[in-house]
C-alpha cells in the first residue's frame, strides 16, 4: 500500500473528526455557561 494513499484514506476522516469535535466543544462551553447563568 502506498503511503500517500494511506494518508489520504485515513487522514481525511481524522481531520473532519477533529474539526467537528472542536465545533462541538465550543457549543458545549456555551451551553455550560448558559446553565450556570440560569442557576445564579
Amino acid at each position: 500500500m502506498d503511503i500517500t494513499q494511506l494518508v489520504s484514506d485515513v487522514g481525511f476522516p481524522i481531520v473532519i473528526t477533529f474539526f467537528l469535535l472542536h465545533r462541538m466543544e465550543r457549543k458545549l462551553d456555551q451551553v455550560v455557561m448558559a446553565l450556570q447563568n440560569l442557576s445564579n
